[in-house]
């Protein structure tokens, strides 16, 4: 039978702490996290598809604002960016909870990135796919859209799939603006048990590995489905 505490190699591990802790991280996990992930996720998709789009065409003002805005991103910390956002909305009269302020600061970091994975999958699409549909009296949109995306969609879903576990990992930053995630649930806990903080760490990143292993699985079966429709 399990005591409140277990000792392994000289070290005491509270495990009646951590048994107390482990829904209450989880449901912060699967309430705030998760959804966390799923919109910011969702709307950088959006922002990446038309960055992707844009840097691709013959505009070349948007073409630039657009590559400032990938290049600002790319190099700056995702802390730094959240920071920005948080301080900056209320600078400019824009008053919104800390929570919709982390979605704003994922989704323009996903939307830089993902940009990046769309523009190169786009690329990658053989130019004789371009020349065909042009041949059959497509135009440059019809093409783009019926012909050249979707295959760079599929191209693209390994890579995206990556973004999105590495994004629900990133959300812990979310703690840093008073947003209570996973990781914030976990603070709140280990400010109330000092001396076995590290433990409850130690769980956190636990339940961060399971929810990532379980997105992984998922990612590993959308792929196998996705290379039935690949040409061998």
């Amino acid at each position: 039978m399990l005591t409140s505490n277990m000792v392994f190699g000289g070290i005491v591990i509270p495990w009646e702490l951590l048994q107390q802790s482990f829904w209450p991280i989880l449901i912060e996990g699967i309430k705030v996290t998760i959804p966390l992930t799923l919109i910011s996720f969702f709307f950088g998709i959006i922002i990446a598809l038309i960055t992707a789009l844009v840097r691709i065409s013959n505009i070349k003002p948007l073409r630039w604002i657009f590559t400032v805005y990938v290049s600002a991103i790319r190099g700056t910390p995702l802390l730094v960016q959240l920071f920005i956002i948080f301080y900056l909305l209320p600078e400019l009269n824009i008053m919104i909870d800390p929570y919709p302020t982390a979605i704003i600061a994922f989704s323009l970091n996903v939307g830089a990135y993902a940009s990046e994975i769309f523009r190169a999958s786009i690329l990658s699409v053989p130019k004789g796919q371009w020349e065909a549909g042009f041949t059959i009296g497509m135009t440059y949109r019809k093409t783009l859209f019926r012909v050249i995306l979707p295959q760079a969609l599929r191209v693209s879903v390994p890579p995206l799939s990556n973004s999105f576990i590495g994004l629900v990992k990133e959300t812990s930053l979310a703690s840093q603006i008073l947003v209570t995630e996973l990781f914030r649930k976990s603070q709140q806990i280990g400010a109330t048990n000092l001396d076995q903080i590290v433990y409850i760490y130690i769980l956190a990143a636990f339940i961060y590995w399971i929810i990532c292993f379980v997105l992984s699985l998922a990612q590993h079966q959308l792929e196998r489905r996705l290379d039935r429709y690949t040409a061998r």
